[in-house]
């Protein structure tokens, strides 16, 4: 079974978004540091990767990869990949410090509204992001999406949203209204990693409903989603135990300056 192709003026319109968003990205960063402020390269580095990725994912270069492998490709890069660079970029927290002011109030108002937080919430993220791939992969969706094009770029779009939201909200790096703990953050991704890899070994022994991709395609496609899903996880992983660590660090010293404070009175 083979897919359709993207609609042309789709993947147009995503690599064009993709890289007028770069440009942006580095001509904001170079005003912030024109104007004596630090903003470390290697956030432009990670954001332009996670762009790149992007354009990859969408372009489809797997050159003879069987069907089902070569989309299983352009998943990892679109949903997982791709969202975790770009949010590591932070492009929030940089519009929000070059916008003009006007910009910026309307941003931060967004930023502060209920609406605006729900869907960065982890669970909801979460449930947006792995509860959207259990659909796509265990109902006659994908079937259906593989004879429409318009409807394969949908399901495309979705994959990428969900990934950057599930990503911004996970890491938490960009001001949100509320901010989860690392530790409901840890365990939100203790879960969908789980579910992730529950729904990779279902493919491994049966694809999607609808479809007829041959059992060699079947397998090296879950063994992309389940070894790809769990590198760009771990990366996840890496950046909330870092920011557990340094959280933990702030409370212990902010500890110790509370208990010399009175030792410091008692003496005088």
């Amino acid at each position: 079974m083979t897919a359709a192709a993207l609609p042309p003026p789709f993947t147009a319109a995503v690599t064009t978004a993709a890289v007028l968003g770069c440009l942006a990205y580095l001509a904001a960063a170079a005003r912030l540091r024109a104007r004596g402020d630090a903003w470390p390269y290697g956030r432009d580095a990670v954001f332009c990767s996670g762009g790149a990725v992007l354009v990859a994912g969408f372009a489809g270069p797997w050159g003879a990869a069987p069907p089902f492998t070569a989309h299983m490709l352009t998943h990892l890069c679109v949903g997982m990949a791709a969202p975790l660079l770009l949010v590591l970029g932070r492009p929030l927290t940089l519009t929000l410090r070059t916008a003009p002011v006007p910009l910026r109030r309307r941003l931060v108002a967004l930023t502060r509204s209920r609406w605006a937080a729900l869907p960065v919430l982890p669970p909801v993220a979460a449930l947006l992001d792995f509860g959207g791939l259990w659909l796509l992969y265990r109902t006659p969706l994908m079937s259906a999406s593989h004879h429409s094009p318009w409807l394969d770029a949908a399901v495309h779009l979705h994959i990428l949203i969900a990934g950057a939201l599930f990503s911004f909200g996970l890491l938490a790096l960009d001001p949100v209204r509320h901010r989860p703990g690392p530790g409901l953050r840890a365990a939100v991704l203790l879960a969908a990693g789980a579910a992730h890899a529950v729904l990779a070994k279902t493919l491994y022994a049966t694809g999607p409903p609808g479809t007829s991709f041959g059992a060699a395609d079947l397998r090296l496609a879950s063994q992309v989603m389940y070894y790809g899903g769990d590198a760009v996880e771990l990366a996840l992983a890496v950046v909330v135990a870092c920011q557990w660590y340094r959280a933990e660090g702030r409370v212990l010293r902010r500890a110790r300056r509370g208990m010399r404070a009175p030792a410091a009175a008692t003496r005088w």
